[in-house]
């Protein structure tokens, strides 16, 4: 599919279907929509009354307009209130376009949107953003595929910003990957296929690549990563891609994600109801650790960026770590198992003491962690958690830009007793309540001094039906957000 800035206007554009944005409320068409509807014969405003169509934010209606005219399909997408439209309500608007053209086989498409904040480059980068990520359908694994008819695209008065839509593809080619990542089964996705994909990443884009084998690791003293790789007949990987810019980077940061490509929950074996089925989806974060390396990789920042991958299955055998085993980080740090099915957090602890070695300026580390987040936000919305506060800011800062939500949670060292050992320095589980807080604190242990960031994506980073730019299953969140923190 190829998609265009161009200057045309959507008074002389031609094609099979054009899309124009309406605020809500617009009960009367005024200026360049009065004479589109003229010129249309007042298709689009037969097409407003006849569906009811309000503008609300994401209602969309669409009409073949009759006789001989310059194109063939109107479509409206509503664009909400106007004190309330944000770079955000492009994207989402974009993503409702695409879903209507594609029901309507759409084969050329113009888009008309208003301008977000005066910007012309935001406004491009956002809505391809939005046409591609909500175009995009992952049917590998269907012996029957329905592509798109979609060929062309033009994004009306935006000529110039060829770059812009350039950008926007290739964080979309990041996300697409850690949807395709999550997406794919078990028995698909392993450790030595993350580990595959890392090389594949670092041949085609220049990236330094290291793999600790399982003797390295126990040579770094990995013993909580490893205690949980134990149990698997496939191998761990620790992953460790760098990208350098070509001139003195301005920071130096670590991005490290949770890589548990199966979780059955160990000996404490994840039953009935528990959504064992779905836990392909335990390594969403390194899903979109390695789909932020590629994207960035592509879009070369001024950054030293180290991409981590402690990638394991966590599964039962004779060799399964026990309830009770005593495991030891690498940072000398003991844990108590208490719990086995809370395994990302031990894999983490020595991804964690890895790169903080590195000397670098901040880390930031996603999971899907926790059912406790998802029980206090919701599927939509990840937890964030920070020891410094600078770093909170630059990561709701870039969610933000980047259509993603998070919300600040505390770090309320008082929950710390509940990990509490009585014969080592740590359990790896606390109380029920405030669990969230406590795999936090539990985090907070193999950081010393590096400012620091744990999100915990459980909720976002699969939906069970189309929303917003997201199609249903895997959404590559949050990938765009890493990407905006980065080059920001």
């Amino acid at each position: 599919m190829d998609i265009r800035a161009v200057d045309t206007t959507l008074l002389n554009w031609t094609g099979d279907a054009l899309a124009v944005g309406l605020s809500e409320g617009t009960t009367e068409l005024t200026g360049v929509l009065a004479q589109l509807n003229e010129q249309l014969s007042g298709t689009i405003q037969e097409l407003i009354t006849d569906n009811e169509f309000e503008g609300k934010i994401g209602t969309t209606a669409a009409s073949r307009v009759g006789g001989d005219h310059s194109i063939r399909k109107i479509i409206l997408v509503g664009l909400g209130k106007t004190e309330d439209y944000k770079l955000d309500t492009l994207r989402r608007a974009a993503a409702s376009i695409s879903r209507v053209a594609k029901q309507e086989k759409v084969k050329t498409l113009g888009i008309s949107l208003p301008v977000a904040g005066d910007n012309a480059t935001q406004t491009a980068q956002t809505i391809t953003e939005g046409l591609l990520l909500a175009l995009h359908q992952d049917d590998r694994f269907k012996s029957e595929k329905k592509p798109t008819k979609l060929e062309t695209v033009d994004l009306l008065g935006l000529n110039g910003q060829d770059e812009a839509v350039r950008q926007a593809d290739l964080i979309a080619s990041g996300v697409i990957l850690a949807r395709e990542l999550v997406n794919a089964p078990a028995n698909s996705v392993t450790p030595v296929t993350m580990a595959n994909l890392a090389e594949q990443l670092a041949t085609d884009y220049g990236l330094a690549l290291e793999i600790l084998e399982q003797a390295e690791c126990e040579a770094l003293g990995m013993g909580a990563f490893l205690g949980v790789a134990q149990a698997s007949d496939i191998p761990p990987k620790f992953i460790h891609l760098t990208y350098k810019p070509e001139g003195t980077p301005r920071k130096k940061v670590a991005i490290i994600g949770k890589s548990v490509t199966f979780d059955s929950g160990g000996l404490n074996i994840k039953g009935a109801g528990s959504g064992i089925e779905t836990m392909k989806m335990d390594m969403g974060g390194g899903a979109a650790t390695l789909g932020a390396a590629k994207a960035l990789a592509q879009l070369k920042p001024d950054v030293e960026i180290h991409f981590i991958c402690a990638a394991t299955e966590n599964m039962i055998s004779g060799k399964a770590m026990h309830p009770g085993d005593i495991l030891t980080a690498s940072n000398g740090k003991t844990i108590e198992v208490n719990n086995t099915d809370a395994e990302g957090r031990l894999t983490l602890a020595d991804a964690l003491v890895f790169a903080e070695k590195l000397e670098l300026d901040a880390i930031v580390d996603l999971a899907t962690l926790t059912g406790a987040c998802v029980v206090a936000l919701g599927d939509d919305i990840a937890g964030l958690w920070s020891t410094d506060q600078g770093l909170a800011q630059q990561i709701k800062d870039a969610a933000e830009r980047a259509g993603e939500k998070f919300w600040e949670m505390p770090m309320e060292e008082k929950y710390f007793d509940g990990l509490k050992s009585g014969i080592a320095d740590m359990k790896n589980t606390g109380p029920r309540a405030g669990g969230s807080i406590t795999a936090a604190l539990f985090l907070k242990q193999f950081i010393k001094e590096t400012p620091w960031a744990h999100l915990d994506i459980a909720g976002p980073v699969w939906t069970e039906k189309d929303n917003g730019v997201n199609n249903t299953g895997a959404t590559g969140f949050p990938v765009r957000t890493l990407v905006n923190w980065v080059m920001s």
